[in-house]
C-alpha cells in the first residue's frame, strides 16, 4: 500500500502539495468514491484511481531505449551540455530516470535509461559479465596482433588492465579500419583508450548492443522508445 499523494506525484500529477489541492477539490476518486485525504493508503496496482475523470495508469519503473546522438552527455544533469534526460518527454522525466552506464559525449548508439536501480546495478557490474558491443572506425589498419592484445587484456594509460575483450575486424587497409569491439566493463573512454594503447585512434564509435538487446535501427539518433515487456524480461534475466 502507498500514500495516494505519492502515487499521483510519481505519475506526474504534480508535487505532493499540488496533489493535496487536487484531492481537497474532490478531483480524485478511488474505486468510484471521492477521497479528500491525500495521505490515504491505496494499492496503485489494484485500486481504480481517477483524477479529474482520467484513469491513472500506475507503474513504478520505466525502461527506455535511446539512440544517443553526438554532442549529448550521458548524465541526468549538466551545467553546460544537453543531457540524454533533456531529450525525454515530461511524462518520463517525472520518474527521475538515469542512464544505465555512460556513453561518451561524441559516442552514439544504444543507451538504456531507467529508474530501476537494481537493474542498473546488475547490468553495469563487471562480475555479471554483460557484453557491450561497439562498432568503431579506426584511423589505421587493425591487425591480428591487435586482436590478440584485446583477447589478453589491454593495459590502459593509467596501468589498469582491462578484462579480456573481443576485437573483430570487418575491414582494414591503409585508409583505416572498421571493427566490432565486445567488452564487459565501462571504464572512462575505455574503447578509445584501448586503441590508444595500440597507437591507434577511434574516429567514430557507436554502441550496437547491451546484453541481450540490440539497437533498434528504426530509432533515429536523438529519439527513444519504451522497451517491450519481453525486452525488460530479457534484461532482468541477465
Amino acid at each position: 500500500m502507498e500514500r495516494l499523494d505519492k502515487v499521483l506525484a510519481n505519475v506526474g500529477y504534480g508535487t505532493r502539495k499540488e496533489v493535496k489541492i487536487l484531492t481537497k477539490k474532490g478531483e480524485v476518486l478511488v474505486n468510484g468514491k471521492i477521497v479528500k485525504d491525500s495521505s490515504a493508503k491505496v494499492d496503485p496496482y489494484k485500486d481504480d484511481i481517477t483524477v479529474s475523470g482520467e484513469k491513472v495508469l500506475y507503474r513504478e519503473f520505466i525502461y527506455l531505449m535511446m539512440n544517443k546522438p553526438d554532442g549529448v552527455v550521458s548524465a541526468t544533469f549538466d551545467n553546460y551540455d544537453e543531457t540524454v534526460i533533456d531529450l525525454l518527454d515530461e511524462e518520463y522525466k517525472v520518474f527521475e530516470p538515469f542512464p544505465i552506464g555512460r556513453l561518451d559525449k561524441d559516442t552514439v548508439g544504444l543507451l538504456l535509461i531507467t529508474n530501476d536501480g537494481a537493474l542498473n546495478h546488475k547490468l553495469i557490474s563487471p562480475k555479471n559479465h554483460v557484453d557491450k558491443v561497439y562498432y568503431a572506425e579506426i584511423d589505421k589498419a587493425v591487425n591480428e596482433k591487435d586482436v590478440a592484445a584485446f583477447k589478453n587484456g589491454i593495459v590502459l594509460d593509467d596501468g589498469y588492465k582491462c578484462m579480456p575483450g573481443k576485437l573483430e575486424i570487418l575491414k582494414a587497409d591503409e585508409d583505416g579500419s572498421e571493427v566490432l569491439v565486445t567488452i564487459q566493463e565501462g571504464k572512462f573512454h575505455q574503447v578509445k583508450r584501448m586503441f590508444k594503447s595500440r597507437d591507434k585512434e577511434v574516429v567514430y564509435l557507436r554502441r550496437e548492443s547491451f546484453g541481450p538487446l540490440k539497437l533498434d535501427e528504426s530509432i533515429d539518433e536523438g529519439f527513444f522508445r519504451e522497451l517491450t515487456p519481453e525486452e525488460v524480461e530479457a534484461l532482468q534475466s541477465v
